[in-house]
């Protein structure tokens, strides 16, 4: 690699983090023809084609490949689009950034959040019940004023895993395709990977392969939300709570999140009509519409954050990188 251009290619990535984050900020998601949206139709059209009844051994396959049927065409047109070699280096660049702005969902998370927050705080439960459902898979037809707080909560701070800083982390290291593979197997997660009798055995490797992805990016998150918050009762959650949460990746990010936000989570809750008592995250009072304000600030505050470490990174590798080439 030339010394030349060795500084552009190493702010490269950090600049189209932070190019991406601020459309999402101005632009939010596109309100028609999200490519999200439809990947989850093709995902639902796959499913129902190939999730028959079978043997637990033959759906885990299938559903393996079913994964990687939905996976493969898309990781490999991303991958050419961003391919210097392929386009050239600013329409790379362009792909890279509006891919990542397309995995990324902070502005929408802000919308969702508030949307619940507003007619909660007007003590209009009703309203409150179905702001909630549209981002939660729990029952939310009889939840109280609490439990709503709760769920959104809870809500805000997973998804600032799922729908941000995942895909940021894939994305630093493999561009856009990591941020499209990242985030396309989160959605098939969500769609497939539940315990039920229709999803156990062909969501298996949906759900498993999520929790590999998420392994590194939701322990980011869950120190990001400790470093922007209390961050001596987010460390504290997170080392005593995060290991009795049902998901690995969760657990530190919910946990961390909860302590940084001096607040509990957790708790019963209904999923596909049967009642789970969850173990309680955090510390301090019961969830209210003023912590889902706070829920929202604190992914902010570590959207900032990641921005800058990504950043003084690039300053220290081209640094260190034009010493050695020097």
């Amino acid at each position: 690699m030339s010394f030349d251009y060795y500084p552009i290619n190493t702010y490269s990535t950090a600049l189209a983090v932070i190019a991406a984050v601020l459309l999402d900020a101005l632009l939010g998601e596109p309100k028609r023809w999200h490519p999200l949206v439809g990947f989850g139709w093709l995902a639902h059209t796959v499913e129902r084609a190939y999730n028959k009844n079978m043997l637990p051994r033959n759906a885990r396959v299938i559903g393996l490949l079913a994964w990687l049927l939905l996976l493969l065409p898309f990781a490999t047109i991303s991958y050419l689009v961003t391919l210097n070699a392929f386009v050239g280096a600013v329409v790379a660049w362009v792909a890279d950034v509006t891919l990542l702005y397309f995995a990324i969902g902070a502005q929408s998370l802000t919308l969702h959040a508030k949307a619940v927050f507003k007619p909660l705080s007007e003590q209009n439960l009703t309203q409150a019940r179905h702001a909630i459902s549209m981002i939660v898979s729990r029952d939310t037809s009889q939840l109280n004023e609490t439990e709503v707080a709760t769920a959104t909560v809870e809500s805000v701070l997973e998804n600032g895993n799922d729908a941000i800083f995942g895909a940021i982390f894939w994305f630093v290291l493999f561009g856009g395709t990591g941020a499209v593979v990242f985030r396309l197997a989160n959605t098939l997660d969500a769609m497939w990977g539940y315990r039920t009798p229709r999803f156990l055995y062909f969501g298996w490797a949906a759900a498993r392969l999520d929790d590999l992805l998420n392994l590194i990016p939701a322990r980011l998150t869950a120190l990001s939300y400790a470093l922007c918050g209390h961050t001596k009762s987010a460390l504290k959650c997170w080392l005593t709570q995060a290991s009795t949460w049902y998901s690995p990746n969760a657990g530190p990010v919910m946990s961390a999140g909860a302590g940084a936000l001096q607040v509990k989570l957790g708790g019963n809750a209904v999923y596909h009509g049967a009642a789970k008592q969850r173990p309680t995250l955090g510390m301090g009072t019961l969830a209210n519409p003023q912590h889902i304000l706070n829920a929202v600030k604190l992914v902010r505050r570590s959207i900032v954050l990641w921005c800058i470490a990504i950043m003084l990174g690039s300053i220290l590798i081209n640094f260190t990188g034009s010493h050695y080439l020097a």
